[in-house]
C-alpha cells in the first residue's frame, strides 16, 4: 500500500477518537466447536462439520439500527492447526477489480475479519478479501484513534482461502444470488497478537462486510459517483454492531468462544459473557469521557466526578472506579465486585487485568 494513502486513511479514521459512544449494544457471541472431519478449503463448505455448525446471527448495519439490503451469515470451526471461517453473502451483482495483494481491498465490495486475541484493544489483526480472493492482511499496534502503527507488510503466513460464486463474476448482464468465502487461518500466525490457542476460552473478534453502490463504465463495474464526481459512501454491515461507523474500536467486538467439544456432539451450551467483561464496557465509557474532557480543556480530568457520568453498575453491582494521573497520562481502575480482580485502563485505551492471588 502506498505510504501516502495509508497516512490519509489513518488521519480519517483517527477523527472518530473523540466521539463518545455509549456501550448500549451488547456484543454478539458465537461458540466455535472442533471439527469432526477433515476440512477442504474450496469455498463450498460441504463437509459434515460445516453442516452441523450453527449459523451466526444475520449481519446488521454497523451502528446497529438498520437492516442491510442483503443478508450475510457465517460459521466457525477450529482444530489444533486452524481457525475456520465460512461466510455466505447474498449479492445480486458479484464484482471485483483489485488483484494485487495488500492494496486497499475495501475499495471493492469485501469481507473483513478483525481479531484481538487477548482483548486489550492493542496488537490486533485485520484481514480483508474481495470476490477475486485478493487479500489485504495487516497488524495494528493500537487503534487509529491512538495513532497506532500499521504493519502493512505483515502477512498471515499459511492462510488458505477460497471463493465460490452462486452466479457469475464481473458479468453485468445477469443477476447473481450470492458469493461465499471459506478460510483456514493458522493459529501460529494469530498467536502473534498474544496468547495460546484459546481452548475453552474466548477471543474478541468481529466481521464486517463493505458494500458499495456501483455503476457501469464500458460495461465494467466501478464504485458509483455523485454528480460532482465523488464516490458515494459505502455501506458497512457487521456481525456485532459497533454503535459508531468505526471498526477500529475493539472494545465493541464480539466474543467467540472456542469449545473443546466436537461439533458432532449434542448438548452444546451457550457461552455466557463473563461479568468482568461487562465491567470493561463501563470502563471504556470513562475512557471516552476522559478523552473528550482532554479535548475540551487541554488537560486530563483529575477525578471521576469531573467526567460527569452517571453511576456505573453491572448487573446491579455498584462500580467504584478510581482515577490516577501520572506523568504520561492516567490509569482508571476498578476492583471487580464479582472476582476481586483489579481491572485497569490507561490513557491509550490499553486494558489489563491483575488477577487476585
Amino acid at each position: 500500500m502506498h505510504q501516502h494513502s495509508l497516512f490519509v486513511l489513518i488521519a480519517l479514521l483517527a477523527c472518530f477518537s473523540l466521539e463518545i459512544s455509549a456501550q448500549s449494544i451488547t456484543p454478539k457471541t458465537y461458540t466455535a466447536y472442533t471439527v469432526s472431519d477433515s476440512i477442504t478449503i474450496d469455498g463450498l463448505a460441504k463437509e459434515k462439520s460445516w453442516e452441523l455448525a450453527p449459523w451466526s446471527s444475520e449481519f446488521v448495519d454497523i451502528k446497529g439500527h438498520e437492516r442491510p439490503l442483503y443478508n450475510t451469515q457465517l460459521k466457525m470451526l477450529w482444530d489444533t492447526n486452524y481457525l475456520y471461517v465460512y461466510v455466505q453473502m447474498e449479492e445480486p451483482h458479484i464484482w471485483g477489480t483489485l488483484k494485487k495483494r495488500d492494496t486497499v481491498i475495501f475499495y471493492n465490495n469485501d469481507f473483513e475479519i478483525f481479531i484481538d486475541p487477548d482483548g486489550d484493544t492493542h496488537n490486533y489483526m485485520e484481514l480483508e478479501i474481495n470476490a477475486l480472493n485478493t487479500l489485504w492482511d495487516l497488524f495494528l499496534t493500537k487503534p487509529y484513534r491512538e495513532g497506532g502503527k500499521v504493519l502493512d507488510h505483515w502477512d498471515i503466513k499459511g492462510l488458505i482461502s477460497a471463493v465460490s460464486y452462486q452466479g457469475t463474476l464481473n458479468d453485468a448482464t445477469d443477476v447473481d444470488t450470492s458469493w461465499s468465502l471459506e478460510l483456514a487461518i493458522p493459529w501460529e500466525a494469530l498467536r502473534e497478537g498474544g496468547g495460546p490457542i484459546p481452548e475453552d476460552n474466548f477471543w474478541r473478534i468481529n466481521f464486517s462486510r463493505v458494500q458499495w453502490q456501483f455503476e457501469l463504465e464500458q460495461n465494467r463495474y466501478t464504485r458509483k459517483r455523485d454528480s460532482a464526481g465523488k464516490y458515494l459512501d459505502e455501506f458497512n454491515w457487521v456481525w456485532s454492531p459497533q454503535g459508531v461507523v468505526n471498526m477500529h474500536e475493539p472494545e465493541h467486538w464480539g466474543y467467540v468462544y472456542f469449545s473443546s467439544n466436537s461439533i458432532s456432539k449434542t448438548g452444546h451450551k451457550d457461552f455466557q459473557i463473563p461479568k468482568d467483561e461487562k465491567i470493561k464496557w463501563e470502563m471504556y465509557k470513562l475512557y471516552r469521557a476522559q478523552n473528550a474532557y482532554y479535548h475540551n480543556h487541554q488537560h486530563w480530568a483529575s477525578s471521576i466526578s469531573d467526567l460527569e457520568l452517571e453511576t456505573l453498575r453491572v448487573e446491579g453491582a455498584l462500580l467504584q472506579p478510581e482515577l490516577q494521573l501520572h506523568d504520561t497520562g492516567y490509569n482508571i481502575t476498578v476492583k471487580s465486585p464479582f472476582t476481586s480482580n483489579l481491572l485497569i485502563i490507561r490513557e491509550d485505551g490499553y486494558f489489563t487485568t491483575k488477577t487476585k492471588r
